[in-house]
This record gives structure tokens, C-alpha cells and sequence, in this order.
């Protein structure tokens, strides 16, 4: 999966998620399912509690972590023009 995206301030952005499987069934069901788990098993990694938040705001870098193990890639780019 492909995601592009603009910041207010104009900079461009790439970012690419790779897994292994069918992306509508294996892949995608690895998301929630390590969510959870850092959600559990984690809880000392993350950030404050803070509202509604986004798995990226509210796991980061250690929600990245697992799913990285759990064989998906996960890189981003500034794009340049």
C-alpha cells in the first residue's frame, strides 16, 4: 500500500506499508491483532493517556516495532520536487 500526503506547511510525503499475504485477509488482520497486544503487553513503552488518538500517536514507534516482526515494512519519505 501506497500513501502520499501533504503537510500544512506544503512538504510532500511517501509512505509505503509492505506485507507478507493476501493484503485482504492475512496482512490486514495483523494490524489490529499487534495493536492489541502492545496495547496489553506494552502499556510501559507508550505514550501518556491522552483522548482520542490515532495507533500512531497512541503506540508509535513501539507498535512500528511489532509489526515489523510480525513481517510488515513500514518506511516513509520525504518527497523532493
Amino acid at each position: 500500500m501506497q500513501i502520499h500526503a501533504r503537510t500544512s506547511g506544503g512538504a510532500r510525503y511517501l509512505t509505503k506499508i509492505e506485507a507478507r499475504g493476501d493484503p485482504g485477509y492475512a496482512a490486514t488482520s495483523v494490524m489490529p491483532g499487534e495493536s492489541a497486544l502492545c496495547l496489553a503487553l506494552e502499556r510501559d513503552r507508550l505514550p501518556g493517556l491522552a483522548g482520542v488518538l490515532t495507533p500512531a500517536t497512541a503506540m508509535g514507534t513501539t507498535l512500528a516495532g511489532r509489526l515489523t516482526l510480525a513481517g510488515q515494512t513500514l518506511t516513509t519519505q520525504r518527497i523532493i520536487r
